[in-house]
């Protein structure tokens, strides 16, 4: 049976990074290989205005009364992250990456509206590179549904689908003149590390991104996610479905070539590296 748990208030942040520290320690954890059945809810969330605003200059997304696509994302990011840092939780949540995002929104949320969250683990699997989960949650005005999300994390370790043959790189493609080109520094990130929460220290820290195989900070994906959304605000309709792919990260300092292209239905979106042409992001919005 679910062990749902129902929370006045957010995680705290702060706390729950220190949690997910302390179960990188192995002695103190107890990691089982099958999901622990819980959820969580919060219900009656107000949005906090002052926030959102931090959010929208980190994002450069417009700050107005509708919430933007992805904002829902940091606000439920504390619900999440207390599901995974159980000390059961199958692994750590230290340098746990970002592989994939779909967001299906029926309709615009007013800042104004009160909002009530349901968060789940689900569907533990294996990847070459790895295991992988999806974070699934849901926000509801009343009874309606108005946002929900499938966010899929991978953290890389070996598993029994390892070692096997590797596909052959595909070779570099000089990319297309892009709609524009975007630099992306530690400060934007640090900047949206704190309106985001997310202070996983392979965002943050150039050392803590060497101990989990990077050789230099790299940008969140969802902040990437968000960023991109920029090149067409105004032109998302209420009712839509965003599919993220997360690619190659985006190493910090760097320039990146920004790509929007009107396609029956909606949107092909993606950022490139500007000389070598792969994908940092690939998205669609219908």
């Amino acid at each position: 049976m679910t062990q749902t748990t129902a929370l006045a208030t957010p995680p705290d942040n702060g706390r729950l990074y220190v949690k997910a520290a302390l179960g990188a320690v192995p002695l103190l954890s107890r990691r089982k290989s099958v999901l622990p059945d819980r959820d969580l809810r919060l219900d009656g969330f107000r949005v906090d205005p002052e926030h959102l605003a931090a959010y929208c200059r980190a994002t450069g997304l417009r700050f107005g009364d509708a919430l933007p696509l992805t904002y829902p994302f940091v606000l439920t990011f504390p619900l999440t992250m207390q599901l995974i840092v159980a000390r059961d939780f199958p692994f750590v949540a230290v340098g746990a990456v970002h592989a994939e995002n779909r967001i299906e929104r029926t309709r615009e949320i007013s800042m104004a509206e009160p909002l009530d969250f349901h968060t789940r683990i689900e569907n533990l699997r294996e990847h070459p590179r790895g295991l992988l989960i999806d974070a699934v949650t849901e926000a509801k005005v009343g009874r309606e549904l108005v946002w929900r999300q499938v966010a899929t994390l991978l953290h890389q370790q070996k598993t029994s689908l390892s070692g096997g043959p590797k596909p052959e790189p595909k070779p570099d493609e000089v990319p297309p003149p892009p709609l524009k080109s975007l630099r992306v520094d530690q400060k934007t990130i640090t900047r949206y590390a704190a309106a985001s929460g997310d202070r996983n220290p392979i965002h943050t820290s150039a050392l803590g991104a060497k101990a989990f195989g990077f050789p230099r900070s790299i940008a969140h994906g969802m902040w990437s996610a968000a960023t991109i959304l920029g090149s067409v605000e105004g032109r998302i309709p209420e009712s839509t479905t965003y599919n993220v792919k997360f690619g190659k990260p985006i190493l910090l300092p760097s320039t990146v070539n920004v790509y929007a292209d009107k396609v029956d239905g909606g949107w092909d979106l993606a950022m490139r590296h500007p000389e070598k042409g792969y994908p940092h992001l690939t998205a669609t919005l219908r």
